[in-house]
């Protein structure tokens, strides 16, 4: 699976180990920055580019971190066909995926550790939508509440 990967200066000492897990998983990790943890950055824009490329098909999932977790989860929920969830505990990560097709894995690096960020990366990258009747009709109504609030380009 292809993974797109961004962190912000808050995210950056953990995105080398998201980066690492997931490809000694076996998936292909697009690394989208930030490249520089000295220089001055916003969170909002490392999430519009994970969230771009999910968007777009260029990635099936995307993963972006910030010191909390809290601001990239919040960017990310503002594009339309993102469905992004704040995990630091591995069960979320994975049952984010199979109860309400999470596509996007928000984490905190000033919350979590490269051992717990690896487990939850882990479970979320091999997680797979359930589409059981229950998950696919709230899903559904997740749908018909972005199309009402969300303008689609």
């Amino acid at each position: 699976m292809k993974i797109a990967v961004a962190a912000d200066h808050g995210g950056y000492a953990l995105k080398q180990s998201v980066i690492d897990e997931l490809r000694a998983s076996g998936h292909e990790a697009a690394d989208l920055g930030t490249h520089d943890a000295g220089k001055p950055d916003d969170y909002p824009d490392f999430a519009e580019l994970v969230c771009a490329a999910v968007r777009r098909g260029e990635a099936e999932r995307g993963i972006i971190l910030c010191g909390s977790g809290v601001g990239v989860v919040i960017a990310a929920n503002k594009f339309p066909g993102i469905r992004a969830g704040l995990c630091h505990d591995s069960y979320s990560a994975h049952q984010g995926v199979e109860h309400e097709d999470m596509n996007v894995l928000c984490l905190g690096a000033r919350i979590i550790g490269a051992e717990i960020a690896r487990e939850i990366v882990r479970n979320f990258a091999r997680a797979r939508y359930s589409a059981e009747e229950r998950h696919a009709r709230r899903l559904e109504k997740l749908n018909q509440i972005e199309a009402r609030f969300l303008k689609k380009p």
